[in-house]
């Protein structure tokens, strides 16, 4: 059993989710968004770190998984992405937690199947996995995603270290 903390980091809007993982089963806990005000880029990216720090004492999480910052056509905006990660990677390693990093690409392919999957589609199958009664919100189903391509991981490296040897090129 393992509670799995995925995270969703943006400047104005960082999105939650907590899982719980068993064995292959992933069970909803908790998700929702920290929305933050003013213009002033400082202060919002303390409101990420003090929300992240809530949801973290709220839930105790075991492990983070976050979201890689990708190149968008907006260095300013790409810069302050990466500006609320760090915000929130500090807030979970003040924490005492691993935290780890996959691309947007890497969630879409664990989720859905395929890397190039649209946001309703990442929703849908977070809806599904997670056997949820209604959509949970983009933001939030982003970070339920991303705890759930963590747990994925997870039990693959599991899988992995439990493989005694190798038959035509197949871990068995």
């Amino acid at each position: 059993m393992a509670l799995i903390l995925g995270i969703d980091p943006g400047s104005r809007i960082t999105g939650y989710g907590v899982i719980n993982q068993v064995g292959a089963v992933s069970e909803y806990v908790a998700s929702g968004c920290i929305r933050t005000s003013g213009d002033d880029l400082p202060e919002r990216l303390h409101q990420v770190f003090v929300g992240i720090n809530e949801v973290i004492e709220l839930y105790s999480p075991q492990t983070v998984g976050i979201e890689q910052v990708f190149m968008s056509r907006n260095a300013d905006s790409a810069l302050k992405l990466g500006q609320a990660r760090g915000a929130a990677i500090v807030a979970a390693v003040s924490h005492g937690l691993e935290v780890s990093e996959y691309s947007a690409r890497q969630v879409k392919q664990s989720v859905v199947g395929k890397g190039g999957a649209e946001k309703s589609q990442v929703q849908h199958m977070v809806q599904s996995i997670l056997k949820l009664s209604a959509k949970p919100q983009a933001d939030a189903a982003d970070a339920l995603a991303i705890a759930l391509c963590h747990a994925h991981t997870r039990q693959s490296l599991v899988r992995m270290a439990g493989a005694t040897r190798m038959r035509r090129g197949r871990v068995r």
